[in-house]
C-alpha cells in the first residue's frame, strides 16, 4: 500500500485547492495569536476488497462544524457552506490524494483577520481542510491511563462542546503531564471532581455488564464516536447509563476504553497503576469489533452512517 505523505498532498484553502505546503497562516493572524479556530476529523476507512473508501458520519461531522461556529459567534458557516458543497470539496480532496488507505480528515474554520485583537463578530472567516494517514494516536492493545492534576475547562470558561483549537492548550497540558509521567494518556476531572474524558477521547467504563459514560454536563465534547458507540450497545442489546462519574469508581471498573475518531476504540489497562484488566476485556472487543464492521458498510442498519467513495 502507498504510504499517503503529507509533504505531496493537496489542501483545500480559501476557497480552492492549493499544495499542501503553500496552505500557511500569518503569525499575525487571529488563529495564530489567539487560537480563534473551530474543527472537527472524521475518519476514512479503506476496504481494499471493494476498492472503497468510506466516510464515517460525514454529514454528522459538517454539523459539528456549524454548531462550533455558533458557539464561538463566528459568522454563519452553515450559510456559506451548505452541506452540499462541504461534502463536494471533501470528496473532491480524497481523490485529488488518491487516497487508498486508512485516512483522516481535518476541517477547520479560523478567523481570517491579521492582528485583530481578540474580537470574534463580524471578522472574515475561512475554511480549510486536509487529509493524512491514520496513524496510531493510542496504542490499538491498550493503553496506561492517569488521573490529571489540571482540571478540565468548563462549559462557561471554554467551551468543551465546541471544536476549540485553543482550547486545546488544556489537553495538551494533561497529555505532557502523562507522557512525562509515564503514562500513554490522561484522564481528566472537572470542577466539581467528575470524571470527564481523555485529552482527544471520550471514556467509557464497564461495571456488571454496563456500559457507563459522563453525561454532557460533565463538560465533555459530546463526540460522534462516543454517540456511535451508545447506538450500537443499544443495538448489541447492551445496557447503557450516562451520568457523574466519581475517580474512584474508575478503580474498580470491570473493562474501560477511550473512543475517538482518531483513537477509534482503545481499551484502558489501568488506572493511576491500579490495574483495569490485562488485555482488551469482552464487552469493549464486541464493540471494537461492530464498529470496525459499522465503518465498512457491514451493517446494514448503520449504512446511512457511510459516504462512499468508489476507486
Amino acid at each position: 500500500m502507498t504510504e499517503l505523505k503529507l509533504q505531496t498532498s493537496q489542501a483545500y484553502f480559501r476557497d480552492k485547492f492549493i499544495p499542501f505546503d503553500q496552505a500557511n497562516l500569518s503569525i499575525a493572524s487571529s488563529p495564530m495569536l489567539y487560537g480563534l479556530s473551530v474543527y472537527t476529523v472524521l475518519a476514512a476507512n479503506w476496504d481494499a476488497d471493494t476498492k472503497q473508501l468510506h466516510l464515517f458520519r460525514l454529514r454528522d461531522h459538517w454539523q459539528r462544524l456549524v454548531n462550533s461556529a455558533r458557539i464561538m459567534d463566528f459568522a454563519d458557516f452553515a450559510l456559506a457552506m451548505p452541506y452540499d458543497r462541504f461534502e463536494q470539496i471533501i470528496h473532491e480532496l480524497i481523490t485529488r490524494n488518491d487516497v487508498r488507505q486508512d485516512a483522516l480528515i481535518r476541517a477547520t474554520i479560523f478567523v481570517d483577520e491579521l492582528v485583530a485583537g481578540t474580537k470574534i463578530r463580524g471578522l472574515t472567516n475561512n475554511f480549510c481542510a486536509f487529509v493524512y494517514p491514520m496513524g496510531e494516536i493510542l496504542p490499538r492493545d491498550g493503553i496506561h491511563c492517569g488521573v490529571s492534576s489540571w482540571t478540565r475547562t468548563a462549559d462557561n470558561m471554554i467551551p468543551t462542546r465546541a471544536k476549540i483549537n485553543g482550547s486545546y492548550v488544556n489537553s495538551s497540558l494533561m497529555k505532557n503531564e502523562a507522557l512525562t509521567n509515564g503514562y500513554d494518556d490522561a484522564i481528566a476531572l472537572d470542577g466539581n471532581g467528575h470524571v470527564t474524558e481523555g485529552t482527544v477521547s471520550n471514556l467509557f467504563l464497564v461495571r456488571g455488564g454496563s456500559l457507563i459514560t459522563p453525561d454532557h454536563s460533565a463538560d465533555i465534547l459530546e463526540g460522534i464516536t462516543r454517540d456511535s458507540v451508545l447506538r450500537l450497545a443499544a443495538e448489541l442489546g447492551l445496557p447503557c447509563a450516562t451520568r457523574s462519574i466519581d475517580r474512584s469508581e474508575l478503580y474498580i471498573a470491570d473493562e474501560a476504553f477511550m473512543v475517538g475518531s482518531s483513537a477509534r476504540i482503545v481499551p484502558i489497562l489501568s488506572i493511576d497503576r491500579r490495574p483495569i484488566s490485562d488485555s482488551i476485556g469482552p464487552i469493549t472487543q464486541q464493540l471494537r469489533d461492530e464498529y470496525a464492521r459499522v465503518q465498512l458498510g457491514q451493517n446494514d442498519a448503520f449504512a446511512d452512517w457511510l459516504t462512499t467513495i468508489s476507486y
